[in-house]
């Protein structure tokens, strides 16, 4: 087990996320951002992924003792602190797919044809535009394979 298993079971075992984690570090005085979070939790295998050093995960574990009982001058209750962090967690907007916003990928969905259209010309004479016809494409239902009896 490397200091990067430690880091992650850590940061999953206390639901902390990776700005909390900067602010923790931040009472040690040791400045890291986002990014570099980011590759200590990676998996091994990716190109960006990075070791945890001996002097990151040190900084970690003093900051976190701040962080949970305070200072000589200001203690804490670690089980509050705790309590803290699990609310501020379930409470954090969780990213959700709602079923009328379309997914990344999926196109914007488009607005419904009107009827007719009625305009003036320059000259004051009315005429009506037909509507037009809804695109066939978006008729077709894809089932994926959902629901084939055999």
């Amino acid at each position: 087990m490397n200091n990067n298993d430690i880091f992650k079971k850590l940061r999953v075992a206390l639901q902390l996320r990776d700005d909390q984690i900067v602010d923790i570090l931040q009472l040690v005085d040791f400045r890291i951002t986002k990014a570099e979070l980011g590759a200590f939790f990676r998996n091994a295998d990716h190109p960006n992924y990075m070791e945890c050093g001996d002097q990151v995960l040190r900084n970690f574990l003093n900051g976190l003792v701040i962080h949970l009982r305070g200072t000589k001058e200001n203690p804490k209750n670690p089980q509050e602190v705790l309590a803290q962090n699990k609310a501020a967690a379930a409470t954090a907007p969780k990213l959700k797919t709602d079923a009328k916003q379309p997914s990344k990928g999926a196109p914007a969905p488009r607005p419904k044809a009107k009827t007719q259209a009625t305009k003036t010309t320059s000259k004051g004479k009315k005429f009506t535009k037909p509507a037009k016809p809804a695109p066939v494409v978006e008729q077709v239902k894809f089932n994926n394979g959902k629901g084939k009896t055999k």
